[in-house]
C-alpha cells in the first residue's frame, strides 16, 4: 500500500491559530502531512520566505512534540508550480482550509487547475473551526501595523516576530 502524503500548502504570512487548526487535524487524514511554505511574491509578503518557515517550524516542532499525530508533520518551503511541488514529495492529496463562501469560489478554481495539472493529485478541503473561521492572515497584519492585540489570532512568537518586524520596517 502507497503512503498518503498531503500537502497544505500556504504562504502563512503570517501563521495563525486558524492554520495551525488545519495542520493538527490534516495530519490525521494521511500517513505524512507536509506544510509547504510558498514564496508567492504576488502577495508581497511581510515575512521573507525563511521567516515564515522559521515561524510554521518552530510551532510544527510543538505539535510533533505533543504527540498529536502518528507522524511528525515537516515543514519544506518550495517556489514554482504546486502540482510540480507535490509530484516532487510523492504527495496524493492537497489539503486546503475553507473560511467562507468566497474561500470556496477561488479554491474550488485551484483545486480544478490542480486536477488539469496533475489528474492523480486530490484536493481535500477542511472547513475552518467555528472560532477561526473569520481569521486571514491580511487582516492580522493589517491590526498590527496599527498597533492592535493580535495575540487571540497567532501564536505568541508570531505575535513578537510581527511586533519586531515593523518595528524595523519604520
Amino acid at each position: 500500500m502507497s503512503k498518503k502524503v498531503i500537502i497544505y500548502p500556504g504562504t502563512f504570512d503570517p501563521l495563525t491559530y486558524g492554520h495551525i487548526d488545519i495542520i493538527e487535524r490534516g495530519a490525521k487524514l494521511g500517513d505524512q502531512l507536509i506544510v509547504a511554505v510558498s514564496l508567492n511574491t504576488g502577495k508581497q509578503p511581510l515575512f521573507s520566505i525563511k521567516e515564515r518557515a522559521a515561524l510554521v517550524t518552530s510551532v510544527v516542532d510543538q505539535i510533533n512534540a505533543s504527540k498529536k499525530t502518528s507522524l511528525p508533520v515537516l515543514v519544506k518551503s518550495f517556489s514554482g508550480l504546486l502540482t510540480d511541488f507535490a509530484t516532487e514529495q510523492g504527495a496524493n492529496s492537497i489539503l486546503r482550509g475553507l473560511r467562507a463562501v468566497a474561500d470556496f469560489e477561488y479554491e474550488f478554481q485551484m483545486a480544478s487547475i490542480n486536477k488539469r495539472l496533475h489528474g492523480e493529485l486530490e484536493t481535500i478541503f477542511l472547513m475552518a473551526a467555528e472560532q477561526q473561521h473569520f481569521v486571514a492572515s491580511r487582516f492580522v497584519k493589517e491590526i498590527a501595523i496599527f498597533g492592535g492585540d493580535v495575540s487571540s489570532f497567532v501564536p505568541q512568537n508570531v505575535s513578537l516576530a510581527l511586533e519586531l518586524k515593523l518595528k524595523a520596517t519604520k
